[in-house]
């Protein structure tokens, strides 16, 4: 999938104006079908099922694990034919506004506080009788396991009002996880669908208690369930791009030097290897497996990201390219630049000294990270409410590092500014 993009000079971006603000739309059953329909070819080719039942009481809130772009087809075909309006990430309606509105999305900027995501959320639900999907973790999983979700996500819940259903797919990750290059596996795809709260469920539970069941509902480990199903995988590209998950070698401590490629990954700095067998699990080729689990090796560079935070050592500093999002028509390639990242935040500056924007780290508690965005590549996005700022490493840098920084740094400056 691709996106929509155009050139134009970053003072011309800057005058754009902005787009006036409109109520979402309730989706006809006209196009509640044409998505249900168009969705039938691939969830044939996954032999898909689901297991469990919408609550009775109707509209709700339906939260979902997000792995790839076939939850979406999973969610028409669970859903279908209750009407359901989309909470959609922004860039996802660039250059298909009046589509996207017709089958109900609601735009929202990823990691960007949005008071009007909602007073949209509330108006599908309460004035439209509309159940509303969501997917609270913002992102795709890079590692199989579940990215943060919002703090105190429970008073959200308790302001809506409405039972909320958990729709948690199984093997949407194995079949095409994010890290391998848009490369679809042959897996069958199911979910799971069950009512984690009624409404009095919620009004009874205090907003702690609520976000611990949510927590354990997000708890999932799609290399686990991969393996302890026997869940096999012989595809010859399943390595491909998995050094964007495991970019620090835990034999050498080198970073960025680690290519996954075929069934192996390899550290071009210290020449181990690693395979990564039909069931997901990572074996060295010689000498010590340090991590045969992917999530593993991934928190170990969480880790370490931690402890170069805390010992003031953790830095990004990268020639960039910059897209810029400030209204639905396009993304505004807007020329080159510089983005840092330290303890201080972020700073992004280009298109010849007209551009200086900074980010603190109590900005966000995570990052919009992404790999071959739109088959462009590897990006950070950044931004406020005013614009989004797409910036693509012209350096073999991991944005995966940067994501894992933004969480930790999130959580240090939090918890100093609590004490």
């Amino acid at each position: 999938m691709k996106i929509k993009t155009k050139k134009l000079p970053y003072e011309r971006v800057i005058e754009i104006k902005k787009p006036k603000y409109k109520k979402p739309n309730k989706p006809s059953l006209l196009f509640r079908t044409v998505v249900r329909v168009a969705s039938v070819p691939d969830l044939m080719k996954v032999s898909f099922k689901y297991e469990g039942k919408l609550p009775k009481e109707m509209p709700c809130l339906v939260l979902m694990n997000h792995s790839s772009f076939i939850d979406l087809e999973i969610a028409s075909k669970i859903l279908y034919p209750h009407p359901y309006g989309i909470v959609t990430t922004s860039d996802g309606m660039v250059g298909k506004r009046w589509l996207m509105r017709r089958i109900g999305c609601m735009p929202t900027q990823k990691f960007v506080n949005d008071i009007s995501l909602i007073k949209d959320m509330s108006y599908m639900l309460k004035a439209k009788k509309t159940s509303v999907l969501m997917y609270p973790e913002a992102s795709y999983s890079f590692d199989g396991t579940a990215t943060p979700l919002p703090e105190k996500f429970g008073r959200l819940l308790k302001m809506l009002d409405v039972p909320v259903v958990m729709i948690t797919t199984y093997g949407a990750f194995s079949r095409d996880p994010l890290y391998n290059c848009l490369q679809n596996r042959q897996v069958k795809v199911s979910a799971k669908v069950e009512c984690l709260f009624t409404r009095e469920e919620i009004k009874e539970k205090d907003v702690s208690e609520i976000d611990g069941i949510l927590k354990k509902a997000f708890g999932f480990d799609h290399f686990k369930w991969q393996r302890e199903n026997g869940i096999k995988i012989d595809a010859p590209f399943r390595a491909d791009g998995l050094e964007r998950i495991l970019y620090k070698c835990p034999h050498c401590m080198a970073e960025g030097k680690n290519i996954g490629k075929g069934v192996s990954l390899k550290c071009n700095n210290c020449g181990k290897v690693y395979f990564l067998d039909e069931y997901g699990v990572l074996k060295a080729e010689s000498g010590e497996t340090e991590f045969s689990h992917v999530p593993h090796w991934y928190r170990w560079e969480r880790e370490q990201v931690k402890a170069e935070i805390q010992n003031g050592e953790y830095s990004l500093d990268t020639a960039v390219d910059i897209g810029m999002q400030v209204d639905y028509k396009a993304i505004y390639m807007v020329g080159e630049g510089r983005l840092t990242h330290t303890e201080k935040g972020f700073t992004l500056t280009g298109c010849d000294g007209k551009l200086n924007y900074t980010q603190k780290p109590l900005a966000s508690y995570g990052l919009y990270a992404d790999y071959y965005w739109y088959e462009i590549g590897d990006v950070i996005c950044i931004g406020d409410k005013n614009a989004l700022y797409y910036c693509f490493p012209k350096e073999n840098i991991p944005v995966a590092k940067a994501r894992l920084a933004t969480e930790e740094l999130y959580k240090k400056v939090k918890s100093e500014t609590r004490k």
